[in-house]
């Protein structure tokens, strides 16, 4: 049994990897690719399908956990895989009515397996070996940022422009891996298969299957409107209130290092060749960065109260550093220009050393507020974690989903200077939580 659920944790972690290794490469470089074609007619965005992507996953949320419970978390990761997949597959012929429409679908299939993968991982784990295997797929899931971007350095470094056969290679690429990923979910297998074989031998002269759904859809309609009060009751709490500042900031800076940092380095004009490849190469960076924070900050300084508030200011730090010199290297009109290249001149004659500094120290940072986030959510809320961490992701996704929507048409500098002042209100917020805990439950309240 102990070997069954451990093949079936790497097994998960795998198909994750090859998903996420095609999605994550698609989010960095879309806009970029989106921008290149040469085509008039196609008014689509590349931020504006990752902002649907982000607010339909927040609402999808909610409804998330009903349709696992009913479907099951194997078809139902192998079901949003495919979803995942034909996302990929709209940018091998792109067309506006397609890219919006699987941005909705995605949006609904990503919060469908995230929840699932949690029914999962858990399902697979027990208070020996939760830790063990949700580090493992921890570990495989961030290594996804690392093999796309790898193939996007060496297969753009030295171009110009990213031609139509560049792009249907690329992605054609990614769709394969993306596939394969998916494919991982069928042979995974239940911990509890022969319990189960038995119980529905026993209860088949008693229950037909379509009565057992029932009952099953029955019961998961009822956790879920539990749910929902319980995360209606925690949203007007203070301690929620508070960190909603810091979430809020987590889902900004996600979607500036996910998908604008990228595009910005892109459309560099002074990179010249190097531009296009440099969008791979950084989001390597931005990888590492977020493996060396999370194992750093989430297992050195796990559950150490002191240790939290120095590492969100650490975060805050970090970030502000990169802020700045991302204010000086790259030029102001690199998120929104509508070539493929920028016009105005930066501060500083554009470094590629320094862009790929700021890569890492986003990454790092990020590590920073989201282990750190983790933790004080399941300290304060340890016996109301599912409801507190949907609260989380809810706040997170919109934010994100904003930012995206007013990258395209926000100068860069202005971009930042919101990151700044929510970034700087969120610490604080963060800390006068942490305050308030070690002097009495702020749950309560």
């Amino acid at each position: 049994m102990a070997d069954l659920r451990t093949f079936n944790v790497v097994v998960l972690g795998i198909g994750f990897l090859f998903i996420f290794t095609a999605f994550t490469t698609l989010g960095n470089i879309e806009q970029t690719v989106l921008k290149s074609l040469k085509n008039d007619t196609f008014p689509g965005s590349g931020y504006h399908s990752l902002g649907l992507i982000y607010g339909v996953f927040s609402f999808s949320n909610l409804l998330a956990p009903t349709l696992v419970a009913i479907a099951g978390p194997q078809l139902t990761m192998f079901l949003s895989g495919l979803l995942y997949s034909g996302y990929i597959a709209v940018f091998i012929v792109p067309s506006t009515w397609s890219l919006y429409l699987t941005s909705v679908l995605i949006g609904m299939g990503a919060a469908l397996l995230w929840t699932a993968q949690g029914h999962f991982l858990v399902d697979n784990s027990d208070a020996s070996t939760i830790n063990r295997n949700t580090g493992v797929f921890w570990a495989l899931l961030q290594c996804s940022m690392i093999f796309g971007n790898l193939y996007v350095y060496l297969d753009w470094r030295g171009k110009d422009e990213i031609t139509e056969e560049n792009r249907r290679i690329m992605f054609i690429s990614l769709l394969v891996v993306s596939v394969v990923g998916t494919l991982c979910f069928l042979i995974l297998r239940s911990p509890h298969r022969s319990e189960e074989v038995m119980s529905e031998e026993e209860s088949q002269s008693l229950l037909s299957k379509h009565v057992m759904y029932r009952q099953r859809a029955n019961s998961a309609v009822k956790e879920a409107k539990t749910e929902f009060r319980k995360i209606l009751a925690l949203l007007g709490s203070r301690t929620i209130l508070l960190l909603s500042c810091c979430m809020a900031y987590s889902g900004l800076e996600l979607s500036f290092y996910s998908g604008v940092y990228g595009t910005c380095i892109g459309a560099t004009t002074h990179f010249e060749g190097q531009a296009k490849g440099l969008i791979g190469l950084s989001g390597i960076v931005v990888g590492i960065g977020e493996i060396v924070g999370g194992g750093l900050f989430g297992l050195v300084c796990k559950n150490n109260r002191f240790r939290r508030t120095s590492v969100v200011f650490l975060g805050m730090v970090v970030h502000f550093i990169a802020f700045y010199l991302i204010f000086l290297n790259i030029p102001d009109d690199a998120p929104v220009v509508f070539s493929t290249s920028t016009q105005h001149r930066p501060y500083l004659a554009p470094s590629v050393s320094i862009a790929l500094l700021c890569s890492f120290l986003l990454g790092l940072g990020d590590s920073c507020f989201n282990t750190q986030l983790y933790s004080i959510l399941g300290r304060v809320y340890a016996e109301q974690s599912t409801p507190a961490f949907a609260i989380f992701k809810f706040i997170q996704s919109i934010f994100a989903a904003i930012a995206f929507f007013y990258s395209g048409y926000l100068l860069l500098s202005w971009q930042l200077l919101v990151m700044v002042l929510l970034g700087f209100i969120g610490t604080l917020c963060f800390f006068l939580v942490e305050r308030v805990q070690n002097t009495g439950d702020l749950q309560e309240y």
